[in-house]
């Protein structure tokens, strides 16, 4: 028998943050029930609990987002971003900062990975370059704050010997990420469907926001898509996972098709054409 409480969660879960269990109903149950259950609610007086109590986000959103990710992720990327587009950027950026977003950053591997990278490259050294690691789930964000790893963690299985030596301390048990790595970063809780925290971010030279859109429907991808577009400078950059593609959505950008990976730009005369479509 179709549960209307559970229908109606599916429903306030996609308006909040896209994810979407409207059609995976069995899913949602899975991982929400346990919570309700503690609460000793139904699922219709639970939707009524998280109106009356909006700190329950928190908890919602722990439970359903998947945090799974590790140093060094998509190798091709990196090299691409670090040996063709931060030369280019360097000509062109003056008398401000190099910003970078890893957006849906989890427990900060990768906006750690890509400060260790850029510190390696020389092109911008600590000061000149500001790099911000944003997630939804409070709780991994703080973790990431810390920037320690335990000595096991999965984390490192691609990370480079090097690197790992160069850039972590071994501290209680696990490594520790070098302070001067960690003031190239800062983190933030954000919402990629909050409009209003996307545009007090600002402007961003290059955007990191891999492996997020796989989790969204074709709407939620455009607004999403949107939201990055309007944050990039003109002319800047955007790095999806190998398995998400937005070719074919007409939102201003460009596909860059390199040796080994691609990757987007944005198109320097098309904010006016994304803002038609959008509103």
């Amino acid at each position: 028998m179709l549960d209307y409480g559970l229908v109606r969660l599916s429903q306030m879960i996609y308006d909040y943050c896209g994810l979407n269990y409207k059609d995976r109903l069995p899913s949602l149950k899975e991982k929400i029930s346990k919570r309700v259950s503690e609460l000793g609610l139904t699922y219709d007086n639970y939707c009524l609990y998280i109106h009356r109590n909006p700190t329950e986000w928190d908890v919602v959103v722990e439970i359903l987002t998947i945090n799974e990710t590790y140093f060094y992720r998509e190798e091709n990327q990196l090299v691409e971003c670090c040996t063709t587009i931060l030369p280019e950027l360097k000509k062109i950026i003056r008398n401000r900062p190099l910003r970078i977003w890893s957006a849906a950053c989890s427990t900060g591997e990768e906006p750690y990975t890509l400060a260790m990278l850029i510190y390696e490259t020389g092109l911008f050294p600590p000061g000149t370059i500001e790099i911000i690691g944003t997630d939804i789930n409070k709780k991994v964000i703080q973790k990431a704050e810390q920037g320690w790893y335990p000595l096991t963690s999965f984390a490192f299985r691609r990370i480079p010997e090097n690197l790992l030596k160069k850039y972590f301390d071994i501290e209680n048990g696990g490594y520790q990420v070098k302070s001067f790595i960690k003031k190239m970063v800062r983190f933030q809780e954000l919402n990629l469907l909050n409009d209003n925290k996307m545009g007090q971010l600002g402007e961003v030279d290059i955007i990191f926001c891999r492996n997020v859109l796989i989790y969204f429907d074709q709407e939620t991808i455009k607004k999403v898509i949107r939201g990055l577009h309007r944050n990039l400078a003109k002319g800047g950059y955007l790095f999806l996972g190998h398995a998400e593609s937005i070719t074919d959505l007409n939102l201003g950008f460009q596909k860059v098709d390199a040796a080994r990976t691609f990757y987007y730009r944005k198109e320097p005369d098309q904010d006016e054409t994304v803002r038609c479509i959008s509103s």
